[in-house]
């Protein structure tokens, strides 16, 4: 394998989000989200998909969230894992319900406050950026009850006022923010990405593209207010990214991946250039869907565009149009995968691409020309410890070794990247299965998906891989 170096000051590090980590649902007054409402087991996909029975936990479910791995009370513990491996950063998220636990309180909690000023400090104090995210898959239950979620204007508002509060008190913690995590995820999960709720005869797609524009007009003024309030920080956007290859040189193939690729474009688009394109006035023209914006939104948009792109990338993704290819499609990716038979895939069914990393951070930089963090990437994998108790998860440092090469020649490339934050660095609940089984982390998680455990935390093999890898910035990606 070529030796590689990367930029200096390269932030190298892990992601995690609140509602897979934190667990203390309830605690110091935070308020219910949404996925406090999600179940393990096979309710949980219809459910992420908008078709919710109730918005009160039910007697009898399982409900990961509430406990996770105890973040919330581990962090200094976990923290100092990080540091041991080097970290530069750490991407986390903030839960919007425990700041404002209705979602439209008249004060912040306090409590809320002050625990996010433990955890920057404590990253601060080994010398850790905080990466923070204002919304991953997280809104208060109560804005759904009462307004609809973001189908309603009124979360712009109240989104603000949110993004403001953070950013105003954490001015001289955090200088990497993101708005909306894997914002397109709203098209595919639109209860996990939005908190959206459907009922019967409801125009499916108008109400996911009028939320759509309220979280896009929202995600704009918080841009605003961080430009405003700390003129040092970066405030990027956050993609679930992954190109759709044709799955032949048929034109329809082509004209297809392009098709599905926009579909997740759409919002960075927005988010990056400040206005809707073309191809997405069509679609709603083509579709009669119409989108209420108010005189104010183009100026909003137009004036506030983010300073980076941050995604997620775990796999690509192949799309056909031929009725007989379609029926072969790939298990467990929410986008919806025809077979690559160039490809391996997880146990889960997520296609293993490396040279699609590759791809796809030369797409993103090639269309906004504007830096890229990559702020998730991993293998969820089925670890068990052997008899030493140690895990040899050789599989999952094979798969980081290949992606880690090809983001190197993407950088190689010209594509601009500002850090790599590795997508769960602790085990923690899975946000599209709420298992603890899929895990992706260097260190191991005492707990099983039914929420036995004791949730004592241990090295493994890919532990001391990822320390050397950062000691040599990346230089020496071997075993």
């Amino acid at each position: 394998m070529t030796t590689l170096q990367f930029p200096e000051n390269f932030l190298w590090g892990g992601a995690i989000a609140a509602n897979q980590a934190e667990g203390a649902y309830l605690e110091d007054g935070k308020g219910l989200t949404v996925v406090d409402l999600l179940p393990t087991g096979k309710k949980r996909f219809d459910m992420m998909r908008g078709y919710i029975e109730s918005l009160t936990p039910q007697p009898g479910e399982f409900y990961p969230a509430h406990e996770a791995i105890d973040f919330y009370h581990r962090y200094a513990e976990d923290i100092a894992l990080f540091a041991e491996m080097g970290f530069k950063a750490l991407r986390v998220s903030i839960s919007w319900a425990r700041i404002f636990p209705t979602g439209e309180d008249a004060v912040p909690n306090e409590a809320g406050l002050a625990f996010y000023d433990r955890l920057f400090d404590e990253l601060l104090n080994y010398n850790i950026q905080p990466v923070v995210t204002l919304a991953h898959f997280d809104v208060p239950v109560h804005l759904i009850e009462k307004y609809e979620s973001w189908r309603n204007r009124k979360l712009v508002g109240l989104f603000e006022t949110y993004a403001r509060t953070v950013l105003e008190r954490y001015r001289d913690k955090v200088k990497y923010w993101m708005t909306f995590n894997e914002i397109n995820m709203l098209l595919h999960l639109p209860f996990l990405g939005a908190g959206l709720v459907f009922k019967e005869g409801d125009n499916v797609k108008q109400i996911q593209y009028q939320a759509a524009h309220h979280q896009l007009v929202a995600s704009a003024l918080a841009v605003k207010a961080c430009h405003e309030l700390i003129p040092d920080a970066q405030i990027g956007c956050m993609l679930a990214a992954g190109s759709f290859y044709p799955y032949t040189c048929n034109p329809e193939d082509v004209y297809q991946g392009m098709e599905k690729d926009r579909e997740s474009y759409f919002f960075i688009d927005v988010q990056s250039r400040g206005e809707y394109p073309g191809y997405a006035r069509r679609f709603f023209r083509d579709h009669q869907l119409d989108i209420v914006m108010e005189p104010e939104d183009a100026e909003i948009l137009k004036s506030n565009t983010v300073d980076y792109i941050g995604f997620s990338y775990y796999s690509s993704r192949t799309t056909s149009t031929d009725p007989e290819v379609i029926k072969n499609m790939t298990a467990g990716n929410v986008f919806g995968s025809v077979s690559n038979p160039y490809l391996s895939a997880s146990e889960w069914g997520w296609t293993i691409d490396p040279k699609g990393f590759r791809i796809t951070a030369n797409q993103l930089h090639d269309r906004y020309q504007k830096p890229l963090f990559v702020v998730e990437n991993g293998l969820g994998a089925a670890d068990e410890p052997a008899d030493d108790g140690i895990i040899q998860d050789d599989y999952r440092i094979d798969y980081l070794q290949h992606h880690l090469a090809e983001m190197r020649e993407a950088i190689e490339d010209g594509v601009e990247i500002i850090g790599y934050t590795s997508w769960g660095p602790i085990d923690i609940v899975s946000a599209s299965s709420g298992e603890m089984r899929k895990r992706y982390g260097y260190i191991y998680t005492d707990r099983d998906n039914e929420g036995n455990g004791s949730l004592e935390r241990s090295r493994k093999k890919s532990f001391d891989w990822y320390k050397k890898v950062i000691a040599s910035n990346g230089s020496d990606l071997e075993l």
